[in-house]
């Protein structure tokens, strides 16, 4: 089974890394309008969206740590400090200013979502971010595949309970169904944008990853992890540790130093 992963993996780092990146953005950007799907057809039990949740966000700590930071650092040297600064400080920026006292998962509380302009600057909030899901994914890429595929998971593991908090927080500002799905389908947008923006730009991956880099520490740590810390259960904060250990798994199974 893992040789066969492997052949697979051989075969789509011929692939060109612009072409794999746009193809990878349009599946996170699907993942987007499933988890909205998830929440106007009601599938799926909210519960179930934070073991995806948990372990997104031990996945995205070690991915950004371990790998997008020294590799920023590499590209370019201590200014990519403050380029992680940025990206971090920008996602704060909009959650918790455009978007005030915005914390991931807090559609539950459909008493604070009353207004519909709370409900559309929940979405901004949430564009930005995920503008930035696709920068990361083609940064990634321009890289290196090793770099482009762990980032692409990362990201995956959070775009269903992404899709599913935007809707849900449409819902509760009392949107239609119909407008609550087209906001996740807005969020696979913003995510394909950012994907082709980097495209565009390729020639300040430099800037690009460092940014992104900051963003997803931000999405992991102060949005995700906080929703995992609500949970009793030691299981959720287990999951944590579960997918920090796959990045290491996969980085001893795959990576080639």
């Amino acid at each position: 089974m893992v040789s066969g992963l492997a052949s697979v993996l051989g075969t789509i780092r011929s692939m060109n890394p612009i072409l794999t990146s746009v193809l990878l953005g349009l599946t996170a950007a699907a993942a987007n309008v499933f988890g909205g799907a998830i929440i106007v057809q009601r599938y799926w039990e909210r519960r179930y969206l934070r073991y995806f949740v948990a372990l997104g966000a031990g996945f995205m700590l070690a991915t950004a740590l371990m790998e997008m930071i020294p590799e920023s650092l590499e590209l370019r040297g201590r200014s990519a400090a403050f380029l992680v600064l940025l990206g971090y400080l920008t996602i704060h920026f909009f959650e918790h200013t455009v978007t005030p006292h915005f914390h991931f998962g807090e559609e539950t509380h459909h008493d604070e979502f009353i207004h519909s302009h709370k409900g559309y600057s929940v979405l901004l909030g949430l564009i930005i971010h995920t503008f930035f899901d696709g920068i990361a994914i083609a940064s990634g890429f321009l890289v290196s595949n090793w770099l482009g595929w762990l980032i692409f998971l990362a990201i995956f593991l959070h775009k269903i309970p992404e899709g599913f908090t935007v809707s849900s927080v449409m819902l509760a500002s009392g949107r239609s169904r119909g407008t609550a799905w087209g906001a996740s389908i807005v969020l696979g947008g913003s995510t394909l944008a950012g994907v082709l923006t980097m495209a565009l730009f390729r020639h300040h991956v430099g800037a690009g990853l460092p940014l992104s880099a900051g963003v997803t520490i931000y999405v992991a740590a102060s949005d995700l992890v906080p929703e995992v810390n609500k949970e009793p259960a030691m299981k959720m904060a287990l999951l944590v540790f579960v997918g920090a250990g796959v990045f290491f798994l996969l980085d001893a199974l795959f990576h080639s130093h």
